[in-house]
């Protein structure tokens, strides 16, 4: 008799088998960075060459759409009915990936070739782009599915997975794909893996994201910059009256100014989940400054459950060859990252007429293409949040850590709010896995543990599908 058991064991196998590794590899191997027009041939050939054929492999209907908005990155969407009155499980992950940044990787590393290096502490680290964000992620949990069919023959549910490719983009295109394929991605609950755990030793679950705005803020006062002996003094300077304004808006020490920015309270649900929640850096994170941020909230309320501004690029005049003359422009990229307790169709206006009121004029405040994701949070007490947390204590023999949403931005909104399904994220990298950065790794042991934890929970889901 095929068990839960037998299915874990036969993953562990695989994995030390080095035979997951193999897998990673090939998919690392793509160059598929969708910021860069040449890279056009590479996102289809993720989907053509490597997705297409594993997912039909394991029974699925594969069909790989267009893309609405953008023709280089389009959707694949595999699709397992094992019989239609059964509920449907929904699972996503994107093939994309940011720039390989090539050259910039230590010791010399290929960004597109998977590098293994021992590790005292975690045994190995697995390097190249992609790994942990996020081809690592869902082929784990592709190869866990993969375990449970094999052992036990069936699921007992029906699976629909899609696949983007322009997620590094901020998913231009995914949310009118799936508004006019509501029906065919119809289901009932999302496992999805991305991002970081909180603690790299420690499983976790987010339940949501916090939403993200980027925009611009411009200052122009004329043509050409004026020599500063002879005009200093006469003609404002618009970089520091970008400064001020900014400034008039988040203080010194990180916390937002501007009412209409933030929450008016934080619900004491959040409060209370994120009350034992520690946000402790790892030995490669950088060091938490406790004196930023919201004062009186803990480091957990501050990147969960509050809203933040951040200055993302600000630039006056030439930064690589500065003239002695006062600027004719000043010009600031921010972000506000937020929580689903505030609307962000308010926050520009806000700006604006804050602006205005305190004389700051002529500053241009306007949005960036494809420069929002919305916020999302599935409530805590669904009964998907306690299955999952059982049945991933039950195989790890460690009670996950459970967070309603995490600090960082993905599209969960879409399947959530739009798609009307109970949404749970179980990464499998760690805070320090460099994504976006040169030098992109995964933790062997995190990748081991994470085909055990899908494995798991993706046999008990046959067993026992969690509905509200």
């Amino acid at each position: 008799m095929s068990t839960r058991a037998n299915a874990i064991e036969a993953v562990e196998r695989y994995f030390d088998a080095d035979e997951f590794r193999a897998e990673l590899a090939t998919r690392v191997a793509v160059p598929s960075s969708s910021r860069e027009e040449e890279h056009k041939p590479d996102l289809f050939a993720y989907l053509d060459d490597l997705m297409r054929p594993r997912f039909e492999a394991m029974g699925f209907d594969v069909h790989i759409h267009a893309n609405p908005v953008l023709d280089r990155a389009p959707f694949l969407v595999a699709r397992r009915i094992e019989d239609p009155s059964l509920p449907t499980l929904f699972c996503y992950g994107h093939g994309d990936t940011v720039p390989g940044e090539e050259g910039r990787w230590k010791d010399g590393r290929d960004p597109w070739t998977l590098d293994v290096v021992k590790d005292e502490r975690w045994g190995e680290r697995w390097y190249g782009r992609g790994t942990a964000d996020n081809k690592g992620q869902h082929a784990i949990n592709m190869e866990a599915m993969r375990h449970v069919l094999e052992t036990r023959g069936k699921l007992g549910y029906n699976v629909t997975f899609l696949i983007e490719m322009a997620e590094e983009m901020g998913s231009p295109g995914l949310r009118e794909f799936c508004f006019s394929q509501k029906e065919l991605l119809k289901a009932d609950l999302l496992i999805a893996s991305d991002g970081p755990r909180l603690a790299a030793d420690k499983p976790d679950m987010k339940l949501g994201t916090r939403g993200c705005l980027n925009f611009r803020m411009r200052l122009e006062y004329r043509e050409g910059g004026h020599h500063s002996g002879n005009w200093g003094g006469l003609l404002a300077n618009p970089a520091i009256v970008l400064m001020h304004a900014i400034t008039s808006i988040v203080g010194p020490k990180g916390q937002i100014k501007l009412p209409a920015l933030k929450p008016e309270h934080m619900p004491n649900s959040v409060r209370s989940a994120l009350g034992g929640l520690e946000v402790v850096p790892g030995p490669d994170d950088p060091s938490i400054d406790p004196w930023w941020g919201e004062p009186n909230f803990t480091a957990a309320e501050k990147v969960f459950g509050w809203n933040t501004f951040e200055v993302l690029s600000f630039i006056s005049g030439d930064p690589d060859k500065p003239q002695n003359a006062v600027p004719p422009f000043a010009e600031a990229i921010c972000q506000i990252r937020f929580v689903v307790e505030t609307d962000p169709d308010t926050f520009l206006p806000a700006i604006r007429a804050h602006l205005e009121d305190n004389g700051f004029d002529g500053i241009v405040v306007d949005t960036m293409r494809q420069s929002m994701l919305g916020a999302s949070r599935l409530d805590p007490d669904h009964p998907a949040v306690g299955w999952a947390s059982a049945s991933i204590e039950k195989t790890l023999g460690v009670k996950p850590g459970v967070i309603p949403n995490s600090g960082g931005s993905l599209p969960n909104d879409i399947f959530l709010d739009m798609l009307g399904m109970a949404t749970l994220w179980v990464p499998h990298s760690y805070a320090g896995c460099s994504q976006h950065a040169p030098n992109e790794h995964v933790l062997a042991p995190l990748m081991r543990d994470g085909l055990r934890m899908m494995t798991g929970l993706f046999w008990d889901l046959g067993e026992e599908f969690p509905r509200a």
